[in-house]
């Protein structure tokens, strides 16, 4: 899509405004996102709101409205629904604020325990909760996911790799997982510094991007948060958010190993999203973020149980571009 498209109001935006109250409002657009989703900031008499254009066929707003509903009702804090037609793809949402939990520490470092432990708190009260009406993360959408790194990755570099190896790999290592995630948490699947506002204090943190929610493991969205690709997050900060974490739930030894597989599996899952990104969408910043995204694989892939995954990577894949350094290195094939 490109930037006038990006910038352009949607043509039914001003009668579906106008419908929910906000008529003659001034509809300015925000920076896009990787999807075909679009944010404008509409402000006018009732103050200021976010308007999400969710066009079909190729975006479905009704995930995020479940969603989002479902977290409030919850006692959450998702951004609150003012209005909507899902069949235009349109939604007016409350409006967080400019703070976003990232830019906020790259300006005030010294928060970041303060913050990070409040995003973790927000997971453990999530996890208190019953699962919601989402779908199971199940081992068939696990497969799926890991199987980007081959589709994608593996190809840009002129790898010819041994896929049916991979699964079998894969599928040994999540397996026996699958009953440690029963009845199960939502997953809210992108949480991250990223998609954290800040309301008007540390603690008092709004969501984003929350419309894949799915029922599944809960250290899924503990490792999207401290294995971030797209801000670095020390090891000894890692650490001690598990150990909060714990502390506050009474998980484990084998929650740790399970946040192990969940971050090998979401990272070589993310491996494939950025470079399909700039193979099929035409958007290649997502690429240097992946050198931090494959230093957090490594990690991961050290710990025993991910041996057989260890294993494959030793065989399939070069050392050379095994290194986080490296691994946009050898330039990839256009």
């Amino acid at each position: 899509m490109d930037l006038t498209l990006r910038n352009s109001v949607p043509a039914d935006a001003e009668a579906f405004l106008a419908a929910a109250g906000w008529g003659a409002a001034e509809i300015t657009p925000l920076v896009a996102d990787a999807s075909f989703r679009r944010y404008f900031r509409v402000t006018g008499a009732k103050g200021s709101a976010m308007l999400m254009d969710a066009p079909p066929p190729h975006e479905d707003p009704a995930p995020f409205l479940r969603a989002a509903r479902w977290l409030d009702a919850n006692g959450m804090r998702p951004p609150r629904i003012l209005a909507d037609d899902a069949s235009r793809g349109l939604v007016l949402i409350e409006d967080f604020g400019e703070v976003r939990m990232r830019e906020y520490l790259d300006q005030w470092p010294a928060d970041e325990s303060e913050i990070y432990r409040a995003a973790v708190d927000a997971l453990v009260r999530l996890h208190r909760l019953p699962p919601g009406p989402f779908t199971v993360y199940g081992l068939s959408e696990y497969m799926r996911e890991t199987r980007l790194l081959v589709e994608w990755w593996a190809p840009a570099h002129g790898l010819t790799v041994d896929t049916p190896s991979y699964d079998a790999a894969w599928q040994a290592v999540i397996a026996p997982m699958l009953p440690r995630q029963r009845p199960g948490v939502t997953v809210l699947r992108d949480y991250h510094a990223e998609n954290l506002m800040l309301l008007g204090g540390l603690e008092d943190q709004g969501l984003l991007d929350f419309q894949d929610a799915l029922v599944g493991h809960a250290a899924y969205d503990l490792v999207s948060l401290l294995q971030d690709a797209r801000r670095d997050v020390s090891e000894r900060l890692e650490a001690d958010m598990i150990a909060h974490y714990r502390a506050a739930t009474g998980a484990g030894e084998e929650f740790v190993a399970d946040y192990a597989r969940l971050g090998a599996q979401r990272n070589a899952k993310i491996v494939g999203i950025f470079v399909r990104l700039w193979k099929r969408d035409g958007k290649p910043r997502y690429l240097a973020m992946i050198p931090r995204v494959w230093a957090a694989l490594e990690r991961d892939l050290a710990h025993p149980a991910l041996a057989p995954v260890a294993a494959w990577f030793a065989a399939n894949v070069p050392p050379a571009l095994r290194d986080p350094a490296g691994v946009l290195g050898g330039e990839f094939t256009v």
